[in-house]
């Protein structure tokens, strides 16, 4: 199972300098890939939660690319509405060329209403519109000789049931968004008939969970998958592997835009993992 970290290309701590520390700090203890996400306009309601500067994810990663060698590289998630559906693919397939194919393509339908409006897209068709853009970026690629895409892997995110027949659809994988252990499993057999319904193979599981170690147990079932101590981490990365989990991002942003200058704390929680997950 890879392992993967969500980089916060957002906030008062982030420049090139510190992307660039973030990138050789998680390649350096090991980890499989590297994702960041998506705002185009800092809107009020994206800033309560990501505020400026926000790098944007396509740009970001083709300076990572060759900041580093072996790491993947991905999106979590790009907002497939806010883009042409051609320039998405156009991008996506560069980056993945340029890389030597290690883009991962992780889309989702975006939910922030003032974003929407600023960008004149309409947010209330923004699942149609997600669709729509799929289909045509899965054309494109169709087209090897200009495009040169090399099979880039989509991973669709989201939790609804309109998320969930959009993974059956177009997704090698699915990647839910900091949910329970439980939930994820409760939630695989309606993916499955989904996928039987179009006739295409389950997509693998790869969510993005939330990293924060404790002292003490955390208990309860509303706790999250990746929240309590290392032990309790390390037996949710379990549990989802023996649920078939190809990729698991851990995602150590705890919605403190401070924690964007001083990541030392989440550099140590990663260190953590990446002890115990080597030392097995």
């Amino acid at each position: 199972m890879r392992l993967g970290v969500n980089v916060p290309n957002f906030g008062p701590g982030t420049d090139p300098d510190m992307l660039r520390r973030w990138a050789l700090t998680i390649e350096g203890l090991g980890y499989d890939l590297l994702m960041v996400s998506d705002h185009v306009a800092i809107t009020p309601d994206v800033a309560e939660k990501y505020p400026a500067p926000f790098f944007e994810p396509f740009t970001t990663l083709a300076w990572l690319a060759g900041v580093t060698t072996r790491i993947g590289l991905g999106t979590t998630v790009v907002v497939v509405p806010y883009r042409h559906p051609l320039l998405i693919a156009r991008m996506a397939a560069n980056l993945n060329d340029l890389s030597g194919g290690r883009l991962v393509l992780g889309v989702g339908v975006g939910w922030a209403r003032q974003e929407f409006e600023a960008l004149g897209v309409p947010h209330d068709q923004r699942g149609r519109l997600t669709d729509e853009h799929l289909a045509a970026m899965l054309d494109a690629w169709a087209d090897e000789r200009d495009y040169r895409s090399g099979g880039v892997p989509i991973w669709v995110g989201g939790s609804s049931d309109a998320a969930l027949r959009r993974a059956a659809r177009f997704g090698q994988a699915w990647h839910p968004l900091r949910h329970t252990v439980a939930w994820m499993r409760e939630t695989m057999p309606l993916l499955a008939a989904l996928a039987e319904e179009q006739g295409r193979p389950t997509p693998a599981l790869a969510p993005r969970i939330v990293l924060n170690v404790t002292d003490e147990p955390l208990t309860g079932p509303d706790r999250r998958a990746g929240e309590g101590t290392l032990d309790q981490i390390m037996d949710d990365l379990e549990q989802l592997r023996l649920m078939g989990a190809e990729s698991v991002l851990l995602d150590p942003f705890l919605e403190d835009p401070d924690q964007t200058l001083h990541p030392e704390s989440s550099w140590e929680m990663l260190a953590a993992v990446a002890g115990r997950r080597n030392a097995r």
